[in-house]
């Protein structure tokens, strides 16, 4: 998704979509006695049923993370280089009972129909060395956007709740209109 939208982004998903959990970890680091540390230790794990997640961005101290109007965590917003990316978390079943999760490569329309529906959707970025994932359950839309590099990498933003018809026919439309 687009840097430059990632705050718009975020809002729509807090306004239309319910988030199901919140996960903060750090990226690893510097311990105190000077070793490093590979793995990122956990800072926020909310289950946020009948809770409400919120967020406010100051320019000077950054963006505040909310859960019910109460501060869970800040980031100052100092090192931010990439935006916000959404991922679908979608199972094929198997005859294990298991199923096997679906990894998609460029170029793939996140509205084909012969995937399975998305049992979640999660919303991350990493901003001042710290990993954040929001997830939703069921699929959070995307409509398209712009291309980054034609004709397989795309840029998407958040679309607002619809049925999914609906949402693929809008798709097509736009593709349709962007290839002429």
């Amino acid at each position: 998704m687009p840097k430059k939208l990632d705050f718009k982004n975020l809002r729509l998903c807090l306004d239309y979509y319910q988030a199901e959990n919140l996960f903060i970890r750090d990226c690893g680091g510097h311990e105190s006695d000077g070793t490093y540390r590979p793995q990122g230790k956990r800072k926020v794990n909310e289950n946020l049923e009948g809770r409400t997640l919120d967020f406010r961005k100051d320019r000077r101290s950054g963006l505040y993370i909310l859960i019910d109007g109460n501060e869970v965590f800040h980031f100052p917003l100092r090192q931010y280089y990439k935006g916000f990316s959404l991922a679908y978390e979608r199972i094929i079943p198997t005859e294990d009972g298991i199923g096997r999760m679906v990894m998609l490569s460029t170029g793939i329309d996140p509205y084909d129909p012969q995937l399975p529906e998305p049992r979640r959707s999660i919303l991350r970025t990493v901003l001042d060395d710290h990993l954040m994932e929001i997830s939703f359950p069921g699929r959070v839309n995307l409509k398209f956007h712009s291309w980054w590099k034609k004709s397989d990498w795309k840029y998407w933003t958040i679309d607002k709740p619809r049925n999914i018809q609906e949402a693929i026919r809008k798709q097509e439309e736009e593709y349709s209109e962007e290839d002429s």
